[in-house]
């Protein structure tokens, strides 16, 4: 499975940024008198960007102007509080930095606000990511293929020359659209138990795992 492009995914594949989100998610709610969600909600809430996470996290029933202001408070706060508890899982750095001196390239795509992928990546992967692409306007969220056809032809590789590594039935969805090699990892918001029972796919426990399936 030797590639010349890396694609990965964001929250739950290189950084583990669930206390963050789950701070700042409960800080809006708060805001607005609504009860808190627990780390567990909040991590399967994870996946299909910030509004998302929020629409799931009101309660059933909230109006639409009330929403709105729960997703400002949100970005309110996890503006100023991304990188509180945010850290790359052990061992990513020293994949990435492997990855780098055997010359692939390595792109990040995620769901996740553009201004929080570029100031996450630029802070903790500054010279390992050469692509940091968010949610922006104009581009279609994974599941569809459009962040990762975007990321390949930023970066001149081909599809046959590509992987996706995520971590979440989001991820899975995304490579099977839009036709490319697929790694899960088991470390991030999803059990290995919940990846199996989506399909066929690798699934790797630890990023000195992932490295050896990528070098292959």
């Amino acid at each position: 499975m030797g590639c010349k492009l890396v694609v990965f995914d964001l929250d739950g594949t290189l950084l583990d940024t669930l206390g963050d989100l789950a701070f700042s998610a409960n800080e809006a709610l708060a805001a607005h008198g609504m009860p808190p969600r627990t780390m567990d909600e909040i991590r399967a809430f994870t996946g299909n960007g910030i509004r998302m996470l929020m629409k799931r996290a009101v309660p059933k029933g909230t109006d639409e102007a009330t929403f709105e202001a729960v997703i400002g408070d949100f970005l309110r706060s996890y503006t100023e509080h991304d990188a509180d508890t945010t850290r790359p899982y052990p061992g990513i750095p020293e994949l990435l930095d492997s990855l780098r001196e055997k010359g692939i390239h390595c792109a990040v795509v995620s769901n996740k606000a553009d201004f929080a992928v570029r100031e996450l990546v630029n802070r903790y992967f500054p010279t390992q990511i050469e692509l940091a692409l968010g949610e922006r306007e104009g581009l279609a969220k994974k599941p569809a293929p459009d962040m990762l056809a975007f990321a390949l032809a930023q970066l001149g590789a081909t599809r046959d020359e590509m992987i996706y590594v995520g971590d979440s039935e989001i991820d899975f969805d995304t490579a099977a659209n839009f036709g490319c090699d697929l790694i899960l990892c088991s470390w991030g918001f999803r059990s290995g138990d919940k990846l199996r029972a989506l399909g066929p796919a690798t699934i790797v426990e630890s990023p000195e795992e992932l490295l050896t399936a990528l070098l292959q």
